[in-house]
């Protein structure tokens, strides 16, 4: 009684799934998840949430509110320009690569937070911690003009946003945004 060419009629359970083909969804789920925590780009560039600050104390706020707010989406913008510094100098590029792995598992993908001899360590540390050793490790492959090109070109992109970014319609966590929206219902 041979069964080839027929169509299972039942649905496949999980576990009749092999092995590589689950680890494969379980990183797929992983990275759409870790990558869920930064905030929308359309969020980040709608257009009329910009105007020039007032004074420089507003600025200094808005920036600060904003590295808080677009965190994740900033550290992006700034590998993104230290990737396409490095596209003349090949062997920079492989260990920025390699680096880019360490990003995506200590910072991006991370679904718990990250434990240290028994404490939980916070992810601005985290995200410090992995700038430095991705400049220290690209600094060594004698790329240092091409790092200083991208990172600045990274931070001068994310000063300048977080500077004419307003902040009015942007919630630290979901919590604080519901109080925000109920007091400006009752004042108006």
């Amino acid at each position: 009684m041979a069964t080839y060419g027929t169509i299972p009629t039942s649905p496949t359970s999980p576990s009749s799934i092999p092995n590589n083909l689950n680890y494969i969804t379980h990183a797929t789920q992983t990275i759409k998840d870790g990558l869920g925590t930064r905030h929308p780009w359309n969020l980040m560039f709608n257009l009329h949430s910009f105007n020039v600050p007032s004074e420089i104390p507003s600025a200094l706020s808005r920036i600060r509110y904003n590295v808080s707010f677009f965190c994740m989406n900033y550290a992006i913008v700034v590998l993104l320009t230290l990737f396409l510094s490095l596209l003349w100098r090949p062997i920079s590029l492989i260990v920025f690569t390699l680096v880019m792995a360490a990003w995506l598992y200590l910072y991006f993908l991370r679904d718990q937070p990250l434990v240290l001899f028994g404490r939980i360590v916070d992810d601005h540390v985290v995200l410090v911690f992995m700038a430095l050793v991705t400049v220290a490790l690209l600094l060594l492959t004698h790329a240092s003009v091409n790092i200083l090109v991208g990172v600045s070109v990274g931070v001068v992109v994310m000063v300048v946003h977080a500077t004419y970014r307003k902040v009015d319609d942007l919630y630290l966590d979901e919590e604080e945004g519901l109080v925000n929206t109920v007091v400006d219902a009752a004042t108006s």
